[in-house]
């Protein structure tokens, strides 16, 4: 059974404070100790109780004061190898954002013409607008272009369909077949 969330403010009961002080200090200390041994690392902690004169020690007095000392004489470079400062975290979590950012801009690019596809292939009517039937276009072709390298791939035959040159409409009746689709929608 889990315990219930320890709300974290100030305890203003002097003696319901201290209690809670000395408990939860032991504990740390417990913890600090199985760290220690788990890990074959070298810990000390030190706790200054609210109006105490003696503060608590551990592992003793001396092996603190020569695990302090140890960590003094390290050069400043491998002690602040792993530590970082607010703007650091928030530069790295900036990075991060901005990548997901794009991610769901190319996701959305790419669903666009899949929806309007999907919209003309179960209505049967193509959109009225030029560049919803281009985007179309290009989604449909670049759909078509892969599912021919898979056929390719996986039988070693080419592929039944063949992209073709855009077209160009210059002059009446031609261009692409969409094109002359969506023509003949709006004239009928």
């Amino acid at each position: 059974m889990a315990r219930k969330k320890v709300a974290l403010w100030y305890i203003h009961n002097d003696s319901t404070r201290l209690n809670t002080l000395k408990k939860r200090t032991k504990n740390l200390m417990k913890k600090a100790s199985e760290v220690a041994t788990l890990c074959n690392a070298k810990a000390c902690m030190l706790v200054y109780g609210e109006g105490t004169t003696m503060l608590e020690v551990f592992p003793s007095n001396a092996e603190a004061v020569a695990i302090l000392n140890r960590f003094k004489s390290i050069p400043e470079v491998p002690q602040l190898k792993k530590t970082m400062d607010q703007e650091t975290i928030l530069s790295k979590r900036l990075v991060q954002l901005r990548h997901q950012v794009e991610k769901i801009r190319r996701e959305h690019k790419d669903c666009e013409p899949r929806i309007l596809l999907h919209k003309a292939m179960v209505s049967g009517h193509l959109p009225g607008n030029i560049e919803e039937l281009t985007t179309m276009a290009w989604k449909l072709e670049i759909i078509l272009k892969s599912v021919g390298e898979r056929i390719t791939k996986r039988n070693g035959q080419p592929p039944v369909y063949q992209a073709q040159a855009p077209y160009v409409t210059s002059g009446m009746g031609m261009g692409s077949p969409m094109y002359q689709a969506l023509r003949q929608q709006h004239e009928g």
